[in-house]
């Protein structure tokens, strides 16, 4: 956390003022940080695999397994954990523009508006700093959330099989939304049984929303 915090620190004010301004607070979309979130997850995506491929054997480790792997690692649970520690909530709302008071508060709170700003601080880093700074920044912030998807890979999607497997019950995934424009799209899924919302979750991907999507079911299965 220490070296993203250190580049997080060093960013030019235009691009840290661009990372922490909600799409809500500016009458242009692109001064907002929806354009450097699309960049940074797939600058995000791509330090992570280069991280786990020479740690993982391809005997073991075949490409379905490094996917999952890496899913959980950059998941929405882990980028808001990287966002709690960077303390992202705390700098949304001091960029807030005035009045806005507990609403800032509020979407600071928020898994999807904490994991779109922490990718949007790997994009502008990414710009500023180039790859190799920024991907070791990257490796060292997720950390523990990559070690603990090596040592506890978790697939949702069949976790919640398996669960509703015993019950003689079948899930369904289905999209209940797209936001954003071509090039930055977030999908929301619903995870029901026989037309009853078991869990929903958003994603970059389909298939990312429906693992989100899961694991709220899962856990609420479990709880």
């Amino acid at each position: 956390m220490e070296l993203l915090n250190e580049l997080l620190e060093e960013l030019p004010e235009e691009l840290v003022r661009q990372v922490f301004t909600h799409a809500s607070w500016s009458e242009r979309r692109s001064d907002s940080y929806v354009r450097l979130a699309f960049l940074g997850d797939s600058v995000l995506a791509l330090a992570v695999t280069t991280h786990l491929y020479p740690r993982l054997e391809a005997e073991r480790f075949g490409a379905g397994r490094l996917t999952k792997i890496r899913a959980q690692a950059v998941s929405g649970p882990s980028c808001r954990a990287v966002a709690e520690r960077l303390q992202v909530p705390e700098r949304l709302s001091a960029a807030a523009p005035e009045g806005l008071g507990q609403n800032a508060a509020a979407l600071g709170a928020t898994e999807r508006v904490l994991a779109s700003v922490i990718e949007a601080v790997i994009g502008a880093c990414y710009l500023h700093f180039g790859y190799q700074r920024t991907a070791e920044a990257v490796v060292e912030a997720f950390a523990p959330e990559i070690e603990q998807a090596l040592e506890n890979p978790v697939d949702y999607k069949s976790a919640l099989q398996e669960l509703l497997a015993q019950r003689g019950e079948i899930v369904t995934y289905t999209v209940t939304e797209e936001l954003g424009p071509p090039h930055s799209r977030t999908f929301e899924v619903a995870a029901t049984v026989d037309g009853r919302p078991l869990g929903s979750g958003a994603g970059r991907s389909k298939k990312h929303a429906e693992q989100e999507a899961a694991r709220e079911a899962v856990e609420r299965l479990q709880g």
